[in-house]
């Protein structure tokens, strides 16, 4: 469902650049001493760039499943430097300067919201679909951008409206790369290569600063062709779902044990206590009855949502065991015994489930009291005495069952 409505909206972002690339032809001499004329692509980063953006979220649903989505507004602005051919040993009139193109990397196409009209250098481009030449970036907008050889520096400017979801990186092109996020999105997890220098998380949202420099990352400014990668330098930020419906199913999953453990439990000293034996298929049936809760809560969850399942669920197996233990037993004591046991557990399972920094803790500690408290109300059982008690009952003389 996730990867349905992303990819349909946008998928995770990230954005690179832009980049500035200007053709040049270098005259290289093979074995035989011929000289030949090869056209290549001299590569330059910024020397600062900066982004401020806003990211607009919204959650969407499928069932129990949810994902987020977002609109993100970016205003990237920076400077190239003037490009010097001189550092390749290019000739100045080999330079192809009015095929010069400026490129702007963005991973997912399907998110882009409204035409870029980016200001380069003289005047304002209009970035169109694709990359010349895809030696730095592999998707994303590209403008040709005519150069004049004695530009001291090429300013740019950006604004670009975006689709996204789940997450969205920066790749640090520039010298100095400082991006600015801010969202409503409470749950942030930052991510990437690069932590913020500064952040704020509220209820309200987040915002979060970071700053790279080049001398943090592993390639330089400028390079000829496909000399480095910038791939895998990204960082930015992921919009964390804490718990979602799936999640506390799993959760409730795990302690499945435990509730077949104490109602089977339950069930015993009920024997006892009642000198009315029950019968394994008895045992295996009641088990059955509590382990078909989860399917329960899940199913149920994908319409009414988790607090309503769970209730639902927890109400109608409560109802079964409660009835069926009754006609087993034959005795309210031990009827209110098991369901009070179970209903105390589902109880105390779903309050744990709502803590999610410390559903773990509280679920051990709660496991640990349960047995605590088992093992002290079992303390003074005989239970030898009592095997041996049932076997003279067996052979026709009466027995006494401890009082618990």
């Amino acid at each position: 469902m996730i990867r349905e409505t992303s990819g349909k909206w946008g998928s995770s972002q990230t954005v690179t650049g832009p980049v500035l690339s200007v053709p040049f032809s270098m005259k290289i001499e093979d074995e035989k001493g011929k000289i030949h004329l090869v056209e290549k692509l001299l590569h330059f980063l910024p020397d600062e760039i900066g982004i401020e953006g806003d990211l607009a979220t919204q959650e969407r649903y499928r069932g129990i499943y949810r994902t987020i989505l977002y609109g993100a507004a970016l205003s990237i602005k920076g400077t190239f430097p003037n490009p010097m051919l001189e550092e390749v040993d290019a000739s100045v009139g080999d330079v192809q300067w009015d095929r010069a193109f400026v490129s702007l990397g963005i991973s997912d196409m399907k998110g882009i919201r409204e035409e870029i009209v980016a200001l380069v250098g003289d005047g304002p481009v209009e970035m169109d679909p694709g990359i010349p030449v895809k030696e730095v970036i592999s998707s994303g907008v590209s403008a040709r951008v005519p150069l004049r050889r004695e530009a001291e520096g090429v300013p740019f400017e950006f604004t670009l409206e975006l689709n996204g979801s789940r997450q969205i990186q920066f790749v640090p092109v520039g010298k100095v790369t400082s991006v600015h996020l801010r969202s409503a999105w409470p749950h942030p997890s930052f991510n990437g290569e690069y932590l913020p220098v500064a952040r704020t998380i509220t209820e309200n949202g987040f915002e979060a600063d970071w700053k790279v420099l080049h001398l943090n990352r592993n390639y330089p400014q400028s390079w000829v062709g496909d000399a480095h990668s910038i791939a895998g330098s990204g960082f930015g930020v992921e919009l964390f779902i804490p718990v979602d419906v799936y999640q506390k199913t799993m959760r409730t999953l795990k302690y499945a044990i435990m509730f077949l453990g104490f109602t089977f439990m339950v069930l015993f000293f009920s024997e006892i206590m009642n000198r009315r034996p029950i019968h394994p298929l008895q045992y295996l049936l009641i088990g059955f009855a509590v382990s078909i809760f989860y399917a329960l809560l899940l199913s149920i969850a994908e319409f009414l949502g988790f607090g309503m399942a769970y209730l639902v669920s927890s109400a109608v197996i409560l109802a079964l065991i409660a009835a069926y233990t009754k006609s087993v037993t034959g005795s309210g004591r031990a009827t209110f015994l098991v369901s009070g046991v179970l209903g105390v557990l589902y109880g105390y399972l779903y309050l744990v489930l709502q803590m999610a920094d410390y559903a773990l803790l509280m679920g051990s500690v709660g496991l640990f009291a349960a047995l605590a408290a088992v093992m002290y109300l079992t303390r003074g059982i005989d239970w030898y005495s009592i095997r041996l008690e049932g076997e003279t009952s067996s052979a026709g003389e009466p027995s006494e069952i401890p009082d618990m």
